[in-house]
């Protein structure tokens, strides 16, 4: 979890060569424009990203960045101090970046306390708690630091659930996605509703929760495609769809992981899921091979003993290695993967996530050819929820031309959509719900 910073305090990584001064701050920003030749370096690239968890602001540089930060109150702002850079234009552009729709930050100033100094200060909204920290280079990406501003007191996700509120926040849509719609005659046929959790005498009977994780996003675009098409507009588009035909059927609930262009750390997604007493979750994906010529819809659940194949295991690296892209911090103890998997309730979850990965399998094999005509496994850091049957569905190979003209096509996502919903309808059918595991609610 992150931590508060408090006044003088110096997060992990930031440079040791220098104390905070805020005396003159207001001074500072009439002084910008004549000190903006300080330091020898230049943040490249500034980037905002707004979500209803957290927001995220990215600065990215050729240079290792050293900075120092600290929180100041009444009115509540976090400050960055960057040793040795210049703004560059790219973050002069950030302060028109922020959004009123921002649930946490208010406005971005930018100014030089004292030469050599670069200082960032985000007025919020409210108190926040912040994670900053450094990532090297890696992908397509330079040196860059981190901010992220987490609520004091975080929403909790089954009230949100209750009131219709999880999805709260306005997002942009994704560009590049557009296509000719298909009609889809399955879409008019009458569907059979999910049953219905059975609870205790004490306890109401409730909704089956499904929840909904579109892969990547935010810093992290995923794979791409050869007109350009990106696996994080997609997956966001067929989860959006799923999520439509999920909550129109009377025994079910959908809960959207990520239902904006954002980044979730793999272990934040498994958590929000248990936090939200998820029954199941689903990742959507579109994958992407060296070879263009392959092909096919797959469907991953989770190994005990390693991967089921090369491929398997080439494909679960490549997911995992969205933190790295997507910026995760690694300082922040991840409970799911230090746990053992070799314990009853992960064996039969994994079970259970199975069944469940060739219901959904099978539907998928009715609207696309199947790379593979069973659900194969590997170590999946998002699917290790202990208690709850997770599967990732590899939609198709997004760098496969054809298949990424179809993926494009918003009919062809529908179809997609109604694929994995009916493998969810027909896992039910046969695997009636029972009540959530207590474990999730104990353990929070």
């Amino acid at each position: 979890m992150p931590r508060a910073v408090a006044p003088g305090d110096r997060l992990s990584g930031a440079s040791p060569r220098r104390s905070l001064s805020f005396s003159g701050l207001a001074i500072l920003f009439l002084l910008f424009p004549l000190l903006s030749l300080a330091g020898d370096s230049a943040i490249r690239s500034a980037r905002l990203w707004p979500a209803q968890d957290y927001t995220r602001i990215t600065l990215e540089s050729d240079a290792p960045i050293r900075y120092n930060v600290m929180t100041l109150h009444d009115p509540e702002r976090l400050v960055i101090d960057l040793e040795e850079f210049t703004a560059g234009p790219e973050l002069r552009d950030l302060p028109g970046k922020v959004s009123a729709e921002d649930p946490y930050v208010q406005a971005v100033r930018i100014g030089y306390p004292e030469p050599g100094v670069l200082r960032v200060v985000l007025d919020l909204k409210g108190k926040i708690i912040p994670q900053v920290f450094a990532l090297k280079p890696v992908g397509d990406y330079g040196h860059r630091l981190v901010v992220d501003v987490y609520p004091a007191s975080p929403a909790d996700p089954l009230m949100a659930l209750y009131l219709g509120k999880e999805n709260a926040l306005p997002v942009i849509a994704p560009d590049g996605v557009n296509g000719t719609t298909i009609p889809d005659p399955a879409a008019d046929r009458p569907r059979k509703p999910a049953p219905a959790v059975k609870r205790g005498r004490d306890d109401p009977v409730r909704k089956v929760i499904i929840a909904i994780d579109a892969g990547h996003g935010g810093e992290d675009p995923g794979a791409r495609g050869r007109r350009g098409t990106r696996e994080k507009d997609v997956t966001l588009e067929i989860a959006r769809k799923l999520r439509a035909k999920i909550d129109a059927d009377a025994g079910m609930k959908a809960v959207m992981i990520r239902d904006g262009d954002f980044f979730i750390p793999l272990n934040v997604r498994v958590e929000k899921a248990r936090r939200a007493q998820a029954d199941l979750f689903v990742s959507i994906h579109a994958d992407a091979w060296i070879k263009p010529h392959v092909r096919g819809s797959s469907v991953f659940a989770l190994s005990e003993r390693g991967a089921t194949s090369a491929m398997a295991r080439w494909i679960a690296k490549k997911e995992n290695d969205a933190d790295l892209i997507g910026g995760a911090n690694f300082d922040v103890d991840d409970p799911y993967l230090k746990k053992t998997l070799l314990d009853l309730s992960q064996t039969a979850t994994i079970n259970d996530s199975l069944k469940l990965g060739r219901d959904v399998l099978a539907q998928l094999g009715n609207i696309n050819d199947l790379h593979k005509d069973e659900v194969e496994q590997a170590g999946f850091a998002v699917l290790k929820a202990p208690d709850i049957p997770s599967i990732l569905v590899e939609t198709a190979f997004i760098s496969n031309p054809q298949e990424e003209k179809r993926l494009r096509e918003d009919g062809y996502q529908d179809k997609m959509a109604e694929a994995i919903y009916r493998g969810i309808q027909r896992y039910f059918s046969k695997n009636p719900a029972i009540a959530r595991s207590r474990l999730a609610q104990t353990e929070n």
